[in-house]
């Protein structure tokens, strides 16, 4: 982020987007933050280009928030977007992440963890909720099973390179983590997306997210920065 930012809230209730303008507007990261109860309005104001960042609910009146995310991600592309649900399951979760979100987070969270997450998500990282983390977690402990095509072509250093991509590490956090410099780590994506057919982190994160891949030794409910 080199200036301040463009906030949409997509709520259907009032107190909802009151509450998160009201935390938002104090940010000096914010330029400015405006509403929308609908899908329709969301779409609109989204589409406008005059946001830079959205949070995200799923059940709005008129639709679908994850049908409003994916078509604003195919159309706005720059525009981050983080769902903000009360749906706390991982299905829904993947759902939203294959539409395009950078993020999921359950209502009841913390405002301040909201607002942080905001945040994390406008600088291109991903945030999770602890219980959606939990159950990425869970998978990752059951029985192991070999990779499928294409994963099967990465070695065991790519593969868990990809899995702190999964969670939203960013470049000089994997670096610091597996101490070695960041551009070895931009090396190494490079070989990992020739590798796997995809063109960027977003795709790699949902490849591998579709494949029930977690990282072992990071924090599932963490913020990424």
């Amino acid at each position: 982020m080199t200036h301040p930012l463009r906030v949409l809230i997509v709520d259907d209730h009032p107190i909802v987007r009151r509450g998160l303008i009201a935390m938002l507007e104090n940010e000096h990261w914010v330029d400015s933050v405006t509403e929308a109860s609908t899908f329709k309005e969301a779409m609109t104001a989204a589409l406008s280009g005059a946001v830079d960042i959205i949070a995200m609910d799923v059940a709005l009146p008129d639709g679908d928030g994850i049908e409003a995310t994916s078509r604003i991600h195919s159309q706005r592309p720059d525009t981050r977007i983080m769902v903000l649900t009360m749906a706390d399951d991982r299905a829904t979760a993947l759902r939203a992440l294959r539409a395009g979100a950078r993020g999921y987070l359950v209502k009841g969270t913390d405002p301040d963890v909201i607002v942080a997450a905001l945040q994390t998500v406008a600088k291109g990282n991903y945030v999770f909720s602890a219980s959606i983390g939990a159950a990425l977690t869970a998978a990752l402990h059951r029985t192991p099973l070999p990779m499928k095509p294409p994963l099967d072509k990465l070695t065991a250093r790519e593969l868990q390179i990809t899995r702190l991509v999964a969670s939203g590490r960013a470049n000089n956090h994997i670096a610091t983590s597996l101490g070695v410099s960041e551009k070895t780590i931009r090396n190494q994506l490079t070989a990992i997306f020739t590798k796997l057919g995809v063109n960027d982190r977003t795709q790699l994160a949902l490849l591998a997210g579709n494949a029930g891949i977690t990282p072992a030794d990071t924090k599932p409910s963490g913020l990424s920065g």
